[in-house]
């Protein structure tokens, strides 16, 4: 056995090569799989080991281990992605740190007989689908092969590999035979269980002769200012709302001047306001409106004197609506986090951005998850007041598991 880079070990032989990729993640050992075998490869098998430290009493760092082939002729099990070259696989039991017998006798024999040639690569093609089979037996004994393609799809969208699992092992109990063959069939009641899963609020609603304030919070970098300027050219040039702006993102560099261009474009009253005494008299000058949306400045979640700050202004402005803006390419963690951070300045609604810069989006899943928020509004572009749009659960649950792409490459 030679070791070759970080962990890479290969069998070589005159007939077929069997290499075996070490990593400290799935997403890096299928890396590695495809940058030296390609997306066709097919995969025997993947485990999870541990190697020990201080004469084996301590237990090492987790690491994932793959063991697959260019050239053996069976079905692959790594579905070239659209967006990503980096997926995982499940978890596996069985190891290859050593050849069978057969195999072994096989590479020994280096001079084979023009005659026996054939005979001895299609007995090496039946030892390794036997191999495989249990492999898959044995790493995944809970998830039929008919499922096993959808698995790796849902890994591909972003989903984590349990809560991949729990959809599938959901729909499994839920439909029968020939239902789980069609993979369409099953992707389409996968994007069923998300979708009951998905809380909306709808638009803001907006009455006439009485005035709705909704202020618009979260970290730095989500996209508040432009969303602002897309509800507000929206209810009014589309609406003919009458609509005012309030901002109090008096911290950042000509934050203040970009949201008077578009006040000024759209002819919008707009009130700049520096202390929450200030607030006050802003929303008194604005009662003959129907909709104010404010913008507030970008905070750290993990400031909790600018949150302390933040509610005093939006009590004292008395906001019927609180959206907490966050951006969709960010970390699942940290979102839920933010949202945590964020609840006791009165969160009414999530608003979640920039749909068009993400890979996958089945991130989103855990964080509708738990923050419990209902969705009011999502963006997927720059261009005001095109790219928004009001939250729907069908849509989003099929974008999340990329269904409606998928049909589109069958019709």
């Amino acid at each position: 056995m030679q070791i070759r880079g970080q962990g890479t070990a290969e069998w070589e032989m005159g007939i077929m090569e069997v290499k075996t990729y070490r990593a400290a993640t799935m997403h890096e050992a299928l890396a590695m799989v495809r940058r030296d075998l390609g997306p066709d490869a097919a995969v025997l098998h993947t485990r999870e080991f541990r190697n020990g430290r201080f004469f084996g009493l301590i237990a090492g760092p987790r690491q994932i281990e793959v063991t697959a082939s260019a050239e053996v002729n069976v079905q692959s099990r790594l579905p070239a992605s659209k967006f990503r070259e980096e997926r995982p696989l499940p978890d596996a039991g069985i190891s290859l740190q050593s050849p069978p017998s057969s195999l072994r006798s096989a590479m020994s024999a280096r001079a084979v007989p023009a005659e026996d040639v054939h005979g001895q690569l299609n007995d090496l093609r039946t030892m390794v689908k036997e191999l495989c089979s249990r492999s898959r037996s044995a790493s995944r004994p809970d998830l039929p092969d008919a499922l096993f393609r959808l698995y790796t799809d849902l890994i591909d969208a972003d989903l984590n590999e349990d809560l991949a699992r729990e959809l599938l092992e959901q729909v499994r109990g839920e439909m029968r035979g020939a239902e789980l063959a069609d993979p369409l069939l099953v992707k389409a009641r996968i994007a069923g269980i998300i979708e009951a899963e998905i809380a909306v609020t709808g638009p803001i609603a907006v009455q006439a002769g009485s005035r709705r304030l909704v202020a618009l919070v979260g970290p730095t970098g989500v996209g508040k200012t432009t969303t602002i300027a897309k509800l507000a050219a929206h209810y009014r040039l589309k609406e003919n709302r009458r609509v005012g702006l309030i901002t109090v993102d008096t911290y950042r560099i000509a934050a203040v001047e970009q949201l008077r261009t578009y006040a000024d474009i759209i002819d919008l009253p707009m009130q700049v306001v520096s202390t929450p005494r200030e607030m006050r008299e802003a929303v008194r000058r604005m009662d003959n409106l129907e909709l104010v949306l404010m913008d507030t400045a970008g905070r750290s979640p993990k400031d909790d004197v600018k949150i302390r700050e933040l509610r005093a202004f939006l009590s004292e402005a008395g906001a019927d609506e609180v959206h907490l803006v966050l951006s969709s390419v960010g970390n699942p963690k940290t979102m839920e986090q933010t949202a945590l951070r964020f609840a006791p300045v009165g969160t009414t609604a999530l608003l979640l951005t920039k749909l068009d810069e993400a890979s996958g989006l089945g991130n989103l899943l855990p964080l509708l998850r738990r923050c419990k928020l209902p969705l009011s509004y999502l963006t997927n572009g720059q261009n005001v007041p095109d790219d928004i749009e009001t939250a729907d659960p069908q849509r989003l649950s099929r974008l999340m598991i990329e269904l409606d792409a998928e049909l589109g490459n069958r019709s």
